[in-house]
């Protein structure tokens, strides 16, 4: 292994005195294997009772995102919940879409916001400190973070902006999808992936690639081979092979830690479970994901959400369902690592009511109980998403650059699926179930 000398990370220490320095001299926790289907940690089951947090490196950052003392408190109370782990973005490339992040930590193709980076260092940091575990995606199929259609910008394409009414979605889609057959693109993305795995964390010295704090590394953000029918069946080919040859590139160089797709389910491979078992059946893919967003997928209306919430718990049962027989015909473990539900009615002010949501999460993760406590696939959820204490401060909830970081990305209004700290029903139903799953590892400890 290689680290920086002792007297440089000392100096790096004192330089950014926030950072958790004393986590250098602790005893390494050991990574998340897995076994026979299974997460396995410290020898034992390993449950993911979790919430994403994709901004975790902005305002962990020293630079003119951050906001340390608040990231302590987020990272104090969600422990204090008994969340074990927070997905995070790990990976954003500088782009003009209207409604995309910025700062970015890739600002040009081998240019990189150093403070972004020394915030993830402190976002690992403090998790490790806290037995906490991450699962950090390294791209992004959505424009949100610049993503995939930023690589095409940077080797000669022309930039797509899902919201210039002459472009739209259907377009930026189809741009975003002929990544996966652009060489140079995916050389870029992979020098940057490179980068991360190689980078000692300035924070208490660990290379990232031999940090046990780190679960997994996600290829992207939900990838998708492109728009459902022909359009996306054309590309499948590519979308298979580029799952497999990323995964294994990574594993060559990472070869401690798991390695997954970061996918929404058969949501994301066209609606075909044939191409889902094609593209993840690979022995590069660890463990398998999909995500919930019944917004999105038309099967919720707020404004009705007495009238739609049945049959969007039965539409959410049966899909969870799916991905149970999908992750048993692969033998591997299944996380559900994005799921949402916003508050009543489509509002995003915080003293709204949540009675819809609520009700959606507890029917979710009691499926999520039935199945650890079955020793089916389904090994945990990381829910959509922590807001924590910050909110929107613009009438029509959009995030502009300056504003504090929610759960919802800069292209959907702040707090459309964010869940805060004073959301007292919500954060107790998100308790109770890690609780139960606690109470669930600590018997299956007990067996022989």
């Amino acid at each position: 292994m290689t680290h920086r000398p002792a007297a440089l990370v000392i100096l790096l220490a004192l330089v950014f005195g926030s950072c958790s320095f004393p986590v250098l001299v602790q005893e390494r926790e050991g990574f998340i294997t897995i076994e026979n289907g299974r997460f396995i940690h410290r020898g034992s089951p390993y449950y993911i009772a979790g919430v994403n947090m994709w901004y975790g490196c902005y305002i962990g950052s020293p630079g003119s995102t951050g906001d340390r003392p608040r990231l302590v408190r987020e990272l104090d109370f969600l422990k204090a919940h008994a969340v074990n782990n927070i997905r995070a973005l790990a990976a954003s490339e500088g782009s003009p879409i209207t409604r995309a992040v910025r700062p970015a930590i890739q600002r040009a193709p081998g240019v990189y916001d150093d403070s972004l980076l020394i915030g993830l260092d402190f976002l690992l940091a403090e998790m490790a400190r806290r037995d906490m575990h991450a699962v950090l995606y390294l791209g992004n199929f959505w424009e949100w973070s610049g993503g995939f259609t930023q690589y095409n910008v940077w080797t000669g394409d022309r930039s797509v902006d899902p919201e210039d009414p002459a472009q739209g979605w259907a377009t930026f889609m189809d741009s975003s999808a002929t990544f996966y057959s652009k060489p140079a693109s995916m050389a870029l993305y992979r020098n940057f992936v490179s980068m991360l795995l190689a980078r000692v964390n300035t924070c208490n010295g660990r290379v990232y690639a031999e940090d046990p704090t780190i679960m997994a590394w996600q290829l992207a953000n939900e990838p998708r081979p492109g728009r459902d029918g022909e359009s996306g069946a054309r590309n499948a080919d590519h979308f298979v092979r580029w799952i497999d040859e990323t995964a294994r590139f990574i594993h060559a160089t990472d070869p401690h830690h798991l390695v997954c797709a970061g996918s929404e389910g058969t949501m994301g491979t066209i609606r075909s479970e044939d191409l889902y078992l094609r593209a993840y059946s690979t022995p590069a893919i660890d463990y398998l994901n999909c995500h919930l967003w019944p917004l999105n997928w038309s099967w919720f209306d707020p404004t009705r959400w007495e009238e739609t919430l049945p049959s969007t718990e039965a539409n959410a049962i049966a899909y969870i369902n799916t991905h149970i027989s999908l992750a048993r015909a692969l033998g591997k473990p299944m996380v559900m690592d994005e799921f949402g539900l916003g508050r009543d009615g489509g509002a995003i002010m915080p003293e709204t009511p949540t009675q819809a949501r609520d009700r959606y999460f507890a029917t979710i993760l009691r499926v999520m109980e039935d199945s650890a406590s079955a020793g089916a696939p389904f090994a945990g959820s990381n829910v959509w998403g922590w807001g924590g204490e910050a909110r929107a401060r613009h009438a029509d909830g959009m995030w502009r650059p300056g504003d504090p970081f929610l759960a919802d990305p800069p292209q959907e209004p702040q707090g459309r699926n964010s869940i805060f700290t004073t959301d007292t029903s919500t954060v107790r139903i998100l308790r109770d179930h890690a609780v139960t799953m606690e109470r669930i590892l600590l018997q299956q400890k007990k067996l022989p």
